[in-house]
């Protein structure tokens, strides 16, 4: 009835876990980018199929390019059913998010192709209710009217309505630990500072009117995400939006800490662009400017 994608990279310790959240169906596939520890023998033993992508180079995460990696999961993978749920190691689908989704796949095709639903993270034991930008994830869809955009954290483009679900996703991002946290978000930040020199070499159309008032909300977040680029004094201001605006601090101590890990994760952002920078600068040049 729904096909399910988990995407791993040494993943044994989180893996199981996941796998027993949608082990109701009957494909499951372990899209895998070449894991060094016991992930997919993991997999195996517990009936999930394993893919990895031949063309990706496993030195990088994703093979360097997050949204390639990811449309080519979902559109060169065959699956047995036309709806697939997508779905990370260190998350869990709750029974009502399964029975949602299985009344929806159950009942004919409808012209919403596409669905979003609510994460909630944890961490040090407590559901993070308010410091999050946004809750909202589109994991649940047709693949054939979906595919991603950017090297990183990509935005999920989809050729269709869009619908929202009620029930939950469970998300886990520390639970290997701080220091997998924050080894994990300094790679993601040399991607998000090469997307940004990027955009700014191709001059990738930004509209700061779509930013407040697109309809649709991936486009709309995509054009936040623009503007919210050219600010200046982004970590400050992440710190800001998620503890005091988005009323972080209602999360007690682990809401403050972490808003500010987001806001340490904008710092290596702002100083790798301008590492970037430096280093498009020198062969003009003939030296760089050290900070």
């Amino acid at each position: 009835m729904i096909s399910i994608l988990i995407l791993t990279r040494n993943e044994e310790q989180d893996l199981p876990g996941c796998l027993k959240s949608v082990s109701w169906s009957d494909d499951i596939v372990v899209y895998d980018s070449f894991s060094s520890d016991g992930t997919k023998t993991i997999a195996q033993s517990l009936g999930a199929k394993v893919i990895e992508r031949p063309s990706q180079d496993p030195a990088l995460a994703y093979g360097g390019n997050e949204a390639l990696h990811r449309t080519w999961g979902i559109h060169e993978i065959q699956y047995k059913y036309p709806w697939l749920f997508v779905i990370d190691a260190d998350e869990r689908l709750t029974p009502e998010a399964t029975r949602e989704l299985q009344a929806i796949a159950s009942a004919p095709l409808s012209d919403t192709v596409a669905y979003r639903i609510q994460r909630r993270d944890f961490f040090q034991g407590r559901h993070l209710r308010h410091v999050q930008a946004s809750p909202w994830y589109i994991r649940f869809f047709r693949p054939e009217f979906v595919h991603y955009e950017r090297l990183i954290n990509p935005i999920t483009v989809v050729d269709g309505p869009v619908g929202d679900l009620k029930a939950y996703l469970d998300h886990y991002p520390f639970s290997k630990g701080i220091s997998h946290w924050i080894n994990r978000h300094n790679n993601y930040s040399t991607f998000e500072a090469q997307q940004i020199i990027d955009n700014r070499r191709t001059g990738e159309p930004f509209s700061l009117k779509a930013a407040f008032l697109e309809k649709d909300f991936n486009n709309r977040r995509f054009h936040q995400k623009e503007l919210f680029y050219r600010l200046p004094g982004r970590p400050l201001l992440k710190f800001v939006l998620l503890y005091v605006l988005k009323r972080g601090f209602l999360d007690g101590n682990p809401g403050f800490t972490y808003a500010l890990l987001q806001s340490i994760y904008e710092i290596f952002i702002v100083l790798k662009v301008q590492e970037l920078e430096r280093q498009q600068l020198s062969p003009k040049t003939g030296h760089g400017r050290n900070l």
